[in-house]
Formats: C-alpha cells, sequence, structure tokens
C-alpha cells in the first residue's frame, strides 16, 4: 500500500517530458517537405519605392515575369475572366473605370509594371480591392494582367501624367 501511494504522489521526470514531446509531434505536419511548403507560398514580394523600410534598409524583392506578356491569346482569355471574375461590377466594362479606377489609362496607384499589378491583384489593396490570388492562383492572375496591359490607353484623358513619355 505505501508503495502504490508514493508513485501516485511523486512526479516522475519522464512523464512532463513525454507529454512535451507528445504535443510537439501533434504540432508538425506530417509528411511537409521544405520544398513543399516553398512551392505552396505565395509569390515573392516586388520591391515598390513607397514602402517604408526600417533604418533605410530596403530588403530585396523577389523578381517576377509575366509569362504571358504580350500573348494575344492570353489576353482574350484574360478578357473573358475579367468578366467572369466580376471585376468590371467596380472598373466597368473594358476597364474603363466606374466606382473603382479606370485600368486602361495606365496610372496605377501601387505602380504599373507587370508585378506591380500582379500584387495588387494577387493579394488586393486597401479600399475595396479584393485579393484574388486564392481564387485564380498566380496563373489566373497572370491572365489578368496581360488582358490589362493589352488596354489601349483612352485617347482623351482628363488630366495629364506627372510622368514624362
Amino acid at each position: 500500500m505505501k508503495c502504490k501511494s508514493a508513485a501516485r504522489n511523486s512526479t516522475s521526470p519522464t512523464l512532463p517530458l513525454a507529454l512535451l514531446v507528445l504535443g510537439l509531434c501533434a504540432c508538425t505536419q506530417r509528411g511537409a517537405s521544405p520544398t513543399a511548403a516553398a512551392a505552396s507560398a505565395g509569390p515573392p514580394a516586388v520591391a515598390y519605392e513607397a514602402h517604408v523600410a526600417a533604418g533605410g534598409n530596403v530588403p530585396p524583392g523577389g523578381t517576377l515575369h509575366n509569362p504571358h506578356d504580350g500573348d494575344a491569346a492570353v489576353a482574350k482569355n484574360g478578357a473573358l475572366l475579367y468578366t467572369t471574375m466580376n471585376c468590371d461590377g467596380c472598373h466597368g466594362p473594358d476597364a474603363a473605370g466606374a466606382v473603382g479606377p479606370n485600368l486602361g489609362d495606365r496610372r496605377w496607384r501601387y505602380g504599373g509594371a507587370d508585378a506591380e499589378v500582379f500584387m495588387s491583384i494577387y493579394y488586393g489593396r486597401p479600399k475595396g480591392m479584393p485579393a484574388f490570388g486564392g481564387s485564380l492562383g498566380a496563373e489566373g492572375v497572370w491572365t489578368l494582367v496581360t488582358y490589362l496591359r493589352s488596354l489601349a490607353p483612352p485617347p482623351n484623358l482628363p488630366t495629364q501624367s506627372w510622368e514624362k513619355p
């Protein structure tokens, strides 16, 4: 009897250790390799001059390249995707602007390079632009970028651009 009560009252150092190991094993992903995690991660961020860098040290931005740059067939599919995803609900038909800004005038608040347009669509922007990267994936977003970049700027812009031609 004395042994049983002593065993119940004493704390074994192996019990907390075993519970800790069990807890750690339960939290880790099974079958996930570092390469699988990297493959499922989002695209790298691009360097953008408006980002604020702590201490003036700007982290390097990733390099994104439009795999469909100038492809008319992809741009045509992008026009269909633009309508299907209801982009015209905010940006108007042919991306001419409505509640959302005109996307054909080449005046982009967050940058107009292909990579910057990709980031705006993929991750969204404040004040109304939802992130479509989770629904469309990188391929769908590049299709939209190709379509938007294929649009000719309107001949009569209401104001002049501050950039040099």
